[in-house]
């Protein structure tokens, strides 16, 4: 296992990100962790609204906690009778985290996701919050998930400006049936200098199926060539899949979500599976991907001299 730091910041984290969303139990989870530590990764990220799992995490965790980076995220309701306890103002921040904490067992995390935008809370009374947290020892960094780029690059800038802790990581879904974020929020975050923890990079389970399961005939004509790349590099769909998501930016850690140790074991080999150019290309074109406007538009030639002339600008 190899380590980047994660955003702007001195914090190492592993190549693979694990998600917990998954864990049922204590015993199912605990095998998972422990193949997963002894591989060398150290990133584990969960949720208050991941039903037991940061119950399961602390006591998993017991003993050992300060050997992870340990993250958890807010915002997603917690009690649907308090119409308060949902959303990312301060007063859910604070009773939400306070919560995380006890179910951890553990008096800090070491990253707090916003879970994702509401349009209801000011990104100013969000990152404050946050800031206040950071500067109380509770959380160490801050992220956020599942929200548009102008907003993330809005909450950046003001932090920067108001000497705030910023955004240090960006969680968002890519795969190979999910590109969206080559649009705007991955080449912001890269401008930020965030790390992306891609979530669902498998597309659910979806890129690890046979051909003849797919959905539509989009899915087919990328499943059909995962599983020729697949084929060539003696390697499993899974694996291809996860590597793929490492080959455009250097920013992305996709976030594997496993069941079982065995699960967790194929998605760790794609860390060492290196995609030729060809496949690559096979891949890419496979999905039909296009960055519409205005990146189709903005191309390199656009001011050419020699095509500047006679034409209205």
């Amino acid at each position: 296992m190899r380590y980047r730091l994660f955003g702007p910041t001195g914090l190492r984290v592993s190549e693979l990100f694990l998600g917990a969303m998954r864990f049922r139990s204590v015993q199912q989870a605990r095998p998972i962790v422990d193949r997963y530590a002894e591989a060398g990764g150290n990133m584990i990220d969960t949720a208050d609204a991941y039903g037991a799992s940061e119950d399961i995490l602390g006591e998993i965790l017991s003993g050992r906690r300060d050997r992870f980076v340990l993250a958890s995220k807010y915002t997603l309701p917690r009690d649907k009778t308090d119409i308060n306890a949902t959303g990312n103002h301060r007063k859910n921040l604070r009773l939400a985290l306070e919560s995380s904490l006890r179910r951890l067992g553990t008096d800090y995390l070491d990253i707090y996701w916003v879970h994702y935008w509401e349009r209801h809370t000011p990104i100013e009374e969000t990152l404050r919050a946050l800031d206040d947290a950071v500067r109380a020892g509770k959380i160490l960094y801050a992220g956020i998930s599942d929200a548009p780029a102008w907003l993330v690059a809005r909450g950046n800038t003001l932090a920067e400006w108001r000497d705030w802790s910023g955004f240090a990581g960006l969680q968002v879904p890519y795969s190979l049936l999910q590109r969206d974020i080559e649009r705007e929020l991955l080449p912001m975050a890269e401008a930020f200098g965030m790390t992306v923890a891609a979530w669902a990079p498998l597309a659910h389970g979806k890129l690890t199926k046979p051909v003849e399961t797919a959905g539509n005939d989009h899915e087919r004509a990328v499943l059909t060539v995962v599983h020729e790349v697949a084929t060539e590099l003696d390697a499993t769909p899974a694996q291809v899949a996860l590597a793929w998501t490492r080959v455009h930016s250097r920013a992305v850690h996709p976030l594997a979500g496993a069941s079982s140790p065995e699960q967790l074991a194929d998605n760790l080999a794609a860390i060492e599976l290196a995609l030729p150019d060809d496949a690559v290309r096979r891949l890419d074109a496979a999905t039909g991907f296009t960055l519409g406007f205005p990146h189709d538009f903005i191309t390199p030639d656009l001011l050419d001299p020699d095509r500047i002339e006679g034409r209205s600008i």
